[in-house]
């Protein structure tokens, strides 16, 4: 393949405009010849640049409200010919057709047009064809035509044309081609699935993943992995959209461990009052609900104070500098929250490797979603976990009725297992966790464990006894055997809420019965793998 090829004729059709008026006259000012098309051939002749419409090459007119412009021969034919081949050079002879050496185009705003919530004809009419037809006509001639689909691309361009005089290397188009199929590959994706959902098909034939890159990450989660961080283009709340005010750059770990904090206080509307999530590894190892967000977050610092250290802290409300104090007394990896006042961020600005992210809102829980975990020779794709309960649902499955307070509790105990790893299980008291079991093969020894952090709670905080008295337990799938459930209360636990569903059901409600709990059945699982 030809090294560097001189960049002499360019076909400019964008739909975002930005940066366009400055790329179109440096291209002319190195002797380029613009070629381009409605809205771009406007925008750059306001701007005193002179430009040929495609129209007047092709010999037809814009027709079909525009979707019939560039399919045509005379712009193909520029855009995949050979310059080495001696056959297609007498081709383009013969039909009068002239090379297009680089091809700038970005797409119908699809993917924009669908975050707005359009209806489904002005997603259709937002379905580019033309501009998809020449990106990858250019990618695949790469040999000898330019094609930038990203506006954050043209300085890299100009940069090229300016180091080789006029031309581009093999190299740089490469590059250029890879980004181009990548942006067709996710554009037809953004398409596909959002026909599957139009039409109402849970699980499509084919189904394709795609994100945009947003950063190179210094490693996996650990040293000798490779990572990288992409966005799939959503607006939902989050570490993906926040904006990190201080701090080194996020780690994959720390990336992963922010988006299950924030996912999980999001639960907790600030209607419902000051709420603090404590992550460690993926899992809450410190949930509370305060009479202020410093309240909150102590009392959530409370359950488990040793994991709690550089550990990812989520709230639900904006920061204020006195909770900023106290999460500075000890070593913290990451605060997010909606919003932080100047006060906060001054107090956190002392704490140079903190980091800070803000998201301007938080994360429906309710909204649909879809998770996506790969496998070995594929991937697993499942509805996102938007399950929620109320008091409503419960059904009471035991002699003993619940108080308010303890159905309260349940609830709160039920939505922090929500996102606590499988077998997972919840002790909660006063609307704060006291007590969290992880990821044990053994239900029952998810129990104990939370109990025996409840005690260690105890000893850290200077309680009398174990917190776990007079509490509630939460457990994200039923209790097979009546042996967690007894676990439970013998740690001083009075109410359970729990999905129901074991065959042997009758024995856990009989077991409970005898040893005075309160039961309750959502009828509702969450596990976490």
């Amino acid at each position: 393949m030809t090294d560097l090829v001189p960049v002499r004729r360019a076909l400019l059709s964008v739909s975002d405009k930005t940066g366009l008026v400055e790329l179109g006259q440096a291209l002319a000012a190195r002797g380029v010849e613009l070629l381009s098309t409605g809205g771009t051939a406007k925008a750059l002749r306001e701007a005193g640049l002179g430009v040929v419409d495609v129209a007047e090459v092709t010999g037809f007119p814009e027709m079909m409200d525009g979707r019939v412009k560039t399919l045509h021969p005379m712009v193909h034919g520029g855009l995949l010919a050979l310059r080495d081949n001696p056959e297609h050079l007498a081709a383009m002879e013969t039909h009068g057709i002239a090379g297009i050496d680089l091809l700038v185009v970005n797409l119908y705003p699809f993917e924009a047009t669908v975050a707005k919530g359009a209806d489904y004809a002005e997603c259709v009419e937002n379905i580019d064809i033309g501009g998809p037809a020449m990106i990858r006509a250019g990618a695949k001639n790469h040999a000898f035509v330019n094609v930038v689909v990203d506006t954050e691309d043209y300085a890299a361009l100009l940069a090229e044309l300016d180091a080789n005089d006029g031309a581009t290397s093999l190299a740089f188009r490469q590059q250029l081609a890879q980004t181009a199929y990548a942006r067709t590959g996710a554009y037809d994706a953004a398409v596909s699935n959002w026909m599957a959902g139009a039409i109402g098909q849970d699980a499509p034939r084919r189904r394709v993943v795609a994100g945009s890159l947003a950063q190179t990450l210094r490693y996996g989660e650990n040293p000798h992995q490779r990572a990288a961080f992409y966005l799939d283009g959503s607006d939902r709340p989050g570490v993906a959209t926040a904006k990190q005010w201080q701090g080194k750059e996020l780690s994959y770990n720390n990336i992963n461990d922010t988006d299950a904090a924030f996912e999980l206080v999001s639960e907790f509307l600030p209607a419902d009052g000051p709420a603090c999530a404590i992550i460690k590894h993926a899992n809450p190892c410190g949930v509370a609900r305060g009479a202020s967000l410093e309240d909150a977050y102590r009392r959530a610092f409370d359950c488990d104070r040793t994991s709690a250290f550089g550990g990812i802290i989520a709230l639900n409300m904006k920061l204020d500098e006195a909770t900023a104090r106290a999460i500075c007394e000890i070593f913290t990896e990451v605060v997010i929250a909606p919003a932080a006042d100047d006060a906060a961020k001054e107090v956190f600005a002392a704490k140079k490797n903190l980091r800070l992210l803000t998201t301007g809102g938080l994360a429906n829980p309710a909204a649909a979603g879809m998770t996506i975990r790969q496998v070995s020779g594929g991937f697993l794709a499942q509805d996102k976990d938007n399950g929620r309960i109320t008091a409503d649902d419960l059904k009471v499955v035991t002699k003993k009725a619940p108080t308010e307070a303890e159905i309260a509790d349940m609830l709160f105990a039920w939505t922090v297992g929500k996102h606590v790893k499988s077998n997972a299980i919840v002790y909660v008291k006063d609307g704060a966790t006291v007590g969290v079991g992880a990821g044990q093969m053994s239900r029952v020894d998810s129990t104990r464990i939370a109990a025996r952090k409840a005690q260690d709670m105890a000893e850290a905080v200077g309680l009398p006894g174990t917190p776990t008295k007079g509490s509630v337990v939460a457990s994200d799938a039923f209790f097979p055997f009546p042996d967690g459930l007894l676990t439970a209360a013998e740690a001083g636990a009075t109410a359970v809420i729990q999905p129901g569903g074991s065959m042997r059901d009758d024995e856990v409600i009989a077991a409970a019965d005898e040893a005075g709990l309160a039961m309750v059945f959502t009828g509702m699982r969450h596990f976490r793998h």
